[in-house]
């Protein structure tokens, strides 16, 4: 957020609470409409008063003492400030007080329809009991009161933001992670089936390459994008089965069927790559046949994945093997939490992955 915004957000804040203390003060004006009240002086400073406890309460004594939970010094500060406050109005505004004047000081001299002066014994022997002299204290404690209501649930949401703000960050960065770890768990595959073509003397070995070249442009100019259309992630996934053809001896098994509609879909760039790329990996043999067979299909907003390959006779190495399987249940659960359902499959002549993805969600988010 630059300068520029921060003044505007600055000045539309300033505005709003204007506003609402305008509207606030209109609204107590009405008790003089047609009213036997008049405006006196003790008006404005109730209002004056109360602004300035409810920004001290908002600004200061809840955040210095009561987020802080020193309860004892918040509670001495409010009553101090609120005695203050009314000492002042008794003293020198409230016009109720003013007219009792102590029997000390003699009887209170007023004068008649004739001129004359007369001393009215009604002020004399006045005495204001203690419970009306704290009736003007109820004001400021509803002000403070509301302060403290909105500087809490304000607190609340800022801090409930900052918790998403900061897990949205940790999930986008644990995600540029795991996306960069994908493409070189790729190129290692990759590469290794070029090498397998070399080794060979291969004729195969310069396509192989051109076809590697466009899963590279692929992964540099589209993968940085937070999402990518589907029908670009289905062509990147059948290059690779074209480059994994070019290595093995017997590809009859091999087979992808995509049927629906992947135009205008959106997909978390390289999200089904691990899967196939096991496939693969355990799905050939030491004789350079395999056995894959993979179905894409799209109803609506609905993307149904289903791989399978055989499961040969040999060791899994449990240090490089699994990789690109966790890397993808972890980018599934942090990008479509609720929106996706994984099902693997294993036996002891196949191994399945079956994903259920609502590509809407991805959409809306576009």
């Amino acid at each position: 957020m630059n300068l520029n915004t921060l003044k505007k957000n600055d000045s539309n804040t300033i505005l709003f609470h204007s506003i609402i203390w305008c509207f606030f003060i209109v609204a107590s004006l009405i008790q003089f409409y047609e009213g036997p009240f008049r405006i006196n002086s003790d008006f404005y400073a109730q209002w004056i008063s109360g602004i300035v406890l409810f920004y001290l309460n908002y600004f200061y004594f809840i955040p210095l003492f009561l987020l802080e939970k020193k309860y004892w010094h918040y509670l001495a500060c409010i009553l101090g400030l609120i005695t203050v406050f009314m000492t002042l109005r008794i003293l020198y505004f409230i016009p109720e007080f003013q007219m009792v004047i102590p029997k000390e000081f003699g009887q209170h001299k007023m004068m008649n329809g004739a001129g004359k002066a007369v001393f009215n014994d009604r002020f004399f022997h006045r005495k204001q009991p203690f419970a009306f002299k704290i009736i003007p204290s109820f004001f400021y404690i509803l002000v403070v009161a509301i302060s403290t209501i909105i500087k809490t649930l304000s607190e609340y949401y800022n801090n409930q933001q900052n918790e998403l703000i900061a897990e949205a960050q940790r999930q986008a960065a644990e995600l540029i992670y795991l996306r960069k770890q994908t493409n070189p768990h790729f190129l290692f595959n990759s590469l290794n089936s070029i090498y397998s073509l070399a080794h060979k003397k291969s004729d195969l070995v310069p396509d192989a390459i051109v076809t590697l070249s466009e899963l590279m442009r692929y992964m540099l100019y589209e993968t940085d994008n937070k999402f990518v259309f589907l029908e670009k992630e289905i062509n990147y996934i059948q290059n690779y089965i074209e480059l994994q053809k070019l290595r093995l001896n017997n590809i009859e098994n091999i087979t992808i069927n995509i049927h629906g509609d992947t135009k205008n879909k959106f997909i978390e760039p390289l999200l089904l790559i691990s899967f196939i790329e096991n496939a693969f990996k355990y799905g050939t043999d030491y004789k350079g046949a395999a056995y894959v067979k993979i179905k894409i299909t799209i109803v609506g907003t609905v993307l149904d994945f289903f791989v399978e390959n055989k499961v040969e006779e040999y060791v899994r190495d449990p240090d490089n093997s699994g990789i690109g399987l966790s890397n993808i249940e972890n980018r599934l659960n942090l990008l479509y939490p609720n929106a996706h359902q994984l099902t693997i499959t294993e036996s002891d002549a196949k191994y399945s992955v079956h994903l259920n993805l609502k590509l809407d969600k991805i959409q809306t988010s576009m």
